[in-house]
């Protein structure tokens, strides 16, 4: 069983980044794998993903998840079904230096490869930096 957590400092309001992802169609612009993502009426979600398995070939997977917008804290919930139990949470909190925020996810999952979801969630957290600062320019 693995709980990890990173947190970014992101140079935009802290509104107009959780509004950005409060909006699952933009999960691919920060996702580095995911191909595709679309929303079908409450919390439910079809996600694409590319993926390279060290002992399979390379290919595109979907399935379904789930994802919560919490309004109330700016937060994000999701999770996948599986045997992985997945699931994690987001929240983006004022760092009282204007124009900047702080984005934390918090991740839980069974796979145990520590480093490789280390890696996973920088690269995921650097992802949504580029890509919100990018669209405020």
């Amino acid at each position: 069983m693995g709980d990890y957590s990173e947190s970014i400092t992101v140079n935009v309001p802290s509104d107009r980044l959780f509004a950005y992802l409060s909006d699952v169609r933009h999960l691919p612009r920060y996702m580095p794998r995911l191909t595709s993502a679309r929303p079908h009426g409450g919390d439910q979600v079809t996600v694409t993903a590319h993926i390279d398995p060290p002992d399979a070939p390379e290919q595109d997977v979907t399935s379904e998840a789930w994802l919560r917008v919490v309004e109330d804290g700016k937060g994000l919930e999701w999770g996948a079904p599986g045997a992985h139990d997945y699931r994690g949470r987001l929240h983006v909190d004022d760092t009282g230096e204007a124009g900047a925020c702080r984005l934390t996810v918090e991740l839980h999952t069974e796979h145990t490869e520590g480093e490789q979801v280390d890696h996973g969630l920088q690269e995921a957290l650097s992802g949504i930096k580029q890509s919100v600062e990018g669209a405020e320019a």
